[in-house]
């Protein structure tokens, strides 16, 4: 899954060399990090959100035929 998500978000940002994706693994669910370059962000969440609904969709179908649950967390760097 984590492959999966480095993949797609690689393909939207400008900077795709500081793309981060960590995975911690849960026994029923499993948590999918993700950093980016700050002038990134904004491309990665998308218009109200849509970039970022798409991502977790995509990832909660995957997840099913796992039959494992998957949470995106972008995370913001400070």
């Amino acid at each position: 899954m984590k492959e999966l998500v480095e993949l797609m978000v690689k393909s939207l940002v400008d900077k795709p060399d500081e793309v981060v994706v960590t995975e911690v693994e849960g026994r029923h669910s499993a948590v999918i990090e993700l950093k980016v370059a700050r002038e990134d962000i904004g491309k990665v969440i998308g218009k109200k959100g849509a970039h970022a609904q798409a991502l977790r969709t995509i990832i909660s179908a995957a997840g099913g035929k796992r039959k494992k649950r998957y949470v995106l967390e972008i995370l913001e760097e400070r």
